[in-house]
């Protein structure tokens, strides 16, 4: 899987994937013009979504209405060393949910693949290459 990370002016950088655009963009106060999400923003948004599939599949496949459901995503972090401390998730029920499913509904946010990627963390390789001119050799 490729995915070309690109410079867009000031302190944008965008991820190019499957025909995508993923837009980020610095704060104002760290330097950028505030006009995307920051990339850690994603980060905590690819958790929240992830889960939120995984709540929405198990609604549509026991045909329960999802439409008044959602997840909030709470997060605290450890000032020492700015990484994120703790996760939470909390799924707002509309009244009169089914008692049954609710810990059906947990158990599948639990499944999400970003978040059990904590677990096992995958390796890290960041390294330098020299691209090649796209311009014909000048003789």
């Amino acid at each position: 899987m490729d995915m070309e990370i690109v410079f867009a002016g000031g302190k944008k950088v965008d991820a190019v994937y499957k025909g995508f655009t993923v837009k980020t963009d610095q704060s104002e106060s760290s330097g950028g013009r505030g006009s995307a999400p920051q990339p850690f923003d994603l980060f905590l948004a690819s958790i929240g979504t992830c889960a939120g599939i995984y709540v929405l599949s198990y609604c549509q496949n026991h045909r329960i209405d999802a439409d008044r459901i959602k997840l909030i995503l709470r997060t605290e972090t450890d000032r020492t060393v700015k990484l994120l401390s703790k996760v939470e998730i909390e799924i707002q029920l509309p009244l009169g949910f089914e008692e049954r499913y609710k810990s059906a509904l947990i158990k599948s946010a639990e499944l999400c693949s970003v978040k059990r990627q904590f677990h096992d963390p995958p390796a890290f390789d960041i390294f330098t290459t020299t691209q090649k001119s796209n311009q014909p050799d000048e003789q």
